[in-house]
C-alpha cells in the first residue's frame, strides 16, 4: 500500500515539479536523478509515487491498460492512485504508476495527488471536455488573427478585437492585448499606426481631438426664444463684420458714427442664461474646436445661424461705442443692447478699400490707439501663420498674409476690450480680467530669430477677478468680450453686462471664478486638439507632396541642430547641420521623413 512518507525510500520513484525522478540518495537534502542529470532537493519538493526500486528511468514504459474502463468503474468516486493502478493495470509497478500519474495529472477524468484522487463524473468530464475545445479553437482563432495583423489583411471579425486597440489609441486605455501579442509598444501613436496599416483607419484619420478629450458633435440643444426687450436701434450705421473668407461664426462688426467707432457683438447672453443647459455645457467645453475639416461649436448651430451677425438681416447685438482721442485714450464708452444690420468682408476684399470711406477713418482711429499701446510697452510678433483646410480628402496650406485690415480688426477688438473693462471697474462688475505679466526681459525684435526668442519671453495670459496689466497688449486694464460664440470666457463677460443693464444682480466674484476656471480646463483639451491636429494635418500635405521644396529660417541653435521655422507652413522643427550657421539665415530644405503617429517631421538641408 502506497502511504506517505517524509523521505522516500532509496530508488524510489518520486514526482518532482510534474516530472518522474528516481531517490539516488537521502541525506539533510534529498538526491534524485532526473532525465538531464542528478539534483539536491528538500524533502517537500518531492512526492512519493512509488516505492521502488526503480532500476532507471527508461524503464517507466508502461503496458496496455484499461485507465478508461477504471473511470467508468470509479466514476464520481475517491480513489488512490495505487488503487487505480491496480484496478487499471492488474498491477502496481512504477511504470504502471508513472502511467496512471500522467493520466491523473491531465486532469480530464481524474484529479488530486497519489494519495487522493478524485474521480471525476462524465458530466464534468464532458464539460471539460467542451471547455477545452473551445479553448483550443479560441486559440487558434487567436493564432490566425495575429497573423493577419502581421500581414495586414484583416477580417471582418477582427473589428471588436482592433477596437481594444483604438481604445489604447484614444487615450481610453493604457493597455492592448493584441499590442502586447504583437511586439509593440504600449502607447497611442503605436496602436494608430497598427490601424492605420491594417486598413482599420484610413490614413488621414485624424485621433488627436478625441485623444485629447475634446468634444466631436455639436451640442444639440434647443433654443429659448429671444428675450422682448428694448434695443437702441442702430440698424442705420454701416457695420462691417471682418473675418477670414470662408468664416462661419462672426460674432464681431464695426461701424463708424461720426468719431465714435462702435464695435458690435453677437448678443450670444440673450440666449443663454447663467447656470442655463446651454451655459453648463458651453462652459464643460470651454471654446469652439477649429481643426482644418470642420468645426465643433461650444453652442449649438442654430444659435450661430440666429446670431452670428450677417447672417439674418438684421442681428441682436451687445455694442460697445466710445471715443478715441489723439493720443489714444478712450472715452465717453456706451454699451447697450442693440440691433444692427451687418454686411460681412473679407480681410482681402477690405485691404482693397483701405482708402475708402468709412475704412480709412475707422484705420485712423485704431492707428492712435495702437500707438498708444505700443508707447506702453505692448509686443507685436509677426511670426508665421497659415490657414489649413481639408476638403474631401485634399489638404491645402495658406500663409496668412499680414494684412493692415486684419490689424485694424485686431485693435478695434482690443479697444472693445479694455472699453468694458474701463465700465466693469467703474461699476464694480465682477468680470474675468485677462491679464499679462511682463516679459523676462529683452527688447522688442524686429527679426524672425528674435520674434521667436522674444514669445518665450512671455507668461501665458491668465484671467482674474482682479483688474491687473496686460504687459503684451500694453494695457492697464483688458478683458475679452468679442468673441461669445467661440469662448465661453467672453460670454460669461456678456451675462455680466447684460445683468447690469436688466438692473440684476451679477454673479459674484466667487461664481466668476469657479466658472473660469472649470472653462479653463476644458479649454486646455481644445488647444492640444488644435494643435496637435494642425501638425497631423501638416505632415499629411508633406506625406502628399513628398517632392516639397521650401525654405526654413534659423530661428534657435543647438548642438550640431538648428532650430527651423518654415514660414509657409508655419512648422517648427529641428534639421541636422553640417556646418555653422547663422541666426535668420535661410536654408533650403526637403523632406527626410515623416512619421504621421508620432507627429515628427524631419527635413534635411539642400546643398
Amino acid at each position: 500500500m502506497l502511504t506517505h512518507q517524509a523521505n522516500p525510500p532509496v530508488a524510489s520513484l518520486v514526482l518532482y515539479k510534474n516530472r518522474p525522478a528516481r531517490v539516488v540518495s537521502i541525506g539533510e537534502k534529498i538526491e534524485i536523478e532526473l532525465s538531464g542529470g542528478c539534483k539536491r532537493v528538500r524533502p517537500k519538493d518531492v512526492e512519493l509515487l512509488h516505492p521502488g526500486p526503480v532500476a532507471s528511468l527508461a524503464d517507466l514504459t508502461a503496458p496496455d491498460g484499461e485507465l478508461m474502463a477504471a473511470w467508468e468503474l470509479l466514476e464520481g468516486s475517491e480513489t488512490t492512485l495505487q488503487d487505480l493502478a491496480e484496478l487499471a493495470f492488474d498491477i502496481f509497478t512504477p511504470a504502471t504508476a508513472w502511467a496512471t500519474w500522467q493520466q491523473v495529472a491531465a486532469g480530464l477524468h481524474f484529479s488530486g495527488r497519489p494519495q487522493v484522487i478524485a474521480v471525476r463524473t462524465s458530466a464534468a468530464v464532458a464539460q471539460e471536455i467542451a471547455e477545452r475545445e473551445a479553448k483550443a479553437a479560441a486559440e487558434r482563432e487567436w493564432q490566425a488573427f495575429l497573423l493577419r495583423m502581421k500581414a495586414a489583411q484583416p477580417a471582418a471579425e477582427d473589428a471588436a478585437r482592433l477596437a481594444e486597440v483604438e481604445r489604447l489609441a484614444l487615450g481610453q486605455a493604457e493597455h492592448s492585448k493584441v499590442l502586447t501579442a504583437l511586439g509593440h509598444p504600449q502607447t497611442p501613436s503605436s496602436a494608430q499606426r497598427l490601424l492605420t496599416q491594417v486598413g482599420y483607419w484610413q490614413p488621414q484619420h485624424n485621433p488627436h481631438p478625441q485623444r485629447c478629450g475634446a468634444p466631436l458633435t455639436d451640442p444639440a440643444l434647443t433654443l429659448p426664444p429671444l428675450p422682448d426687450e428694448e434695443r437702441v436701434d442702430l440698424t442705420h450705421l454701416a457695420a462691417y463684420a471682418i473675418d477670414d473668407e470662408g468664416n462661419q461664426d462672426p460674432d464681431d462688426a464695426v461701424s463708424l458714427d461720426g468719431e465714435r467707432l462702435w464695435v458690435h457683438v453677437a448678443d450670444v447672453a440673450a440666449l443663454v442664461a447663467p447656470d442655463s443647459e446651454l451655459d453648463q455645457e458651453a462652459r464643460s467645453r470651454g471654446a469652439n474646436l477649429y481643426l482644418p475639416d470642420r468645426i465643433i461649436n461650444m453652442l449649438p448651430l442654430a444659435l450661430t445661424a440666429q446670431l452670428g451677425l450677417g447672417l439674418q438681416p438684421i442681428s441682436p447685438a451687445l455694442s460697445f461705442g466710445f471715443h478715441c482721442a489723439a493720443d489714444g485714450t478712450l472715452s465717453n464708452i456706451d454699451i447697450c443692447r442693440s440691433w444692427v444690420r451687418v454686411e460681412r468682408l473679407s480681410y482681402e476684399a477690405v485691404e482693397l478699400r483701405l482708402h475708402e470711406a468709412p475704412f480709412a477713418e475707422i484705420a485712423a482711429i485704431t492707428t492712435r490707439f495702437r500707438a498708444r499701446r505700443v508707447a506702453a510697452g505692448a509686443t507685436h510678433l509677426e511670426l508665421p501663420d497659415v490657414s489649413i483646410r481639408v476638403a474631401d480628402g485634399v489638404i491645402s496650406i495658406r500663409p496668412l498674409l499680414k494684412l493692415a485690415s486684419r490689424g485694424l480688426v485686431m485693435d478695434a477688438m482690443v479697444m472693445a476690450g479694455e472699453a468694458v473693462a474701463t465700465t466693469c471697474l467703474a461699476h464694480g462688475i465682477p468680470i474675468p480680467f485677462a491679464t499679462q505679466m511682463p516679459p523676462d526681459g529683452g527688447e522688442e525684435p524686429t527679426d524672425l530669430a528674435g520674434m521667436f526668442a522674444r514669445r518665450r519671453c512671455f507668461k501665458p495670459t491668465r484671467l482674474s477677478v482682479t483688474a491687473e496689466p496686460h504687459a503684451g497688449l500694453g494695457l492697464a486694464l483688458y478683458t475679452r468680450a468679442t468673441s461669445p460664440l467661440r469662448r465661453y470666457s467672453d460670454l460669461l463677460v456678456h451675462q455680466q453686462l447684460r445683468a447690469w443693464l436688466a438692473g440684476r444682480e451679477p454673479l459674484t466674484a466667487q461664481q466668476i471664478m469657479e466658472r473660469c476656471g472649470e472653462a479653463d480646463t476644458a479649454t486646455i483639451a481644445i488647444r492640444r486638439g488644435e494643435r496637435f491636429s494642425n501638425l497631423h494635418w501638416k505632415i499629411l500635405f508633406l506625406q502628399a507632396h513628398s517632392d516639397w521644396r521650401g525654405e526654413g529660417i534659423v530661428v534657435g541653435r543647438e548642438e550640431r541642430k538648428a532650430v527651423v521655422l518654415v514660414p509657409e507652413l508655419a512648422l517648427e522643427t529641428r534639421v541636422r547641420l553640417r556646418e555653422e550657421v547663422e541666426l535668420n539665415q535661410v536654408l533650403r530644405l526637403a523632406v527626410a521623413e515623416l512619421d504621421v503617429p508620432d507627429l515628427t517631421v524631419t527635413l534635411r538641408v539642400l546643398s
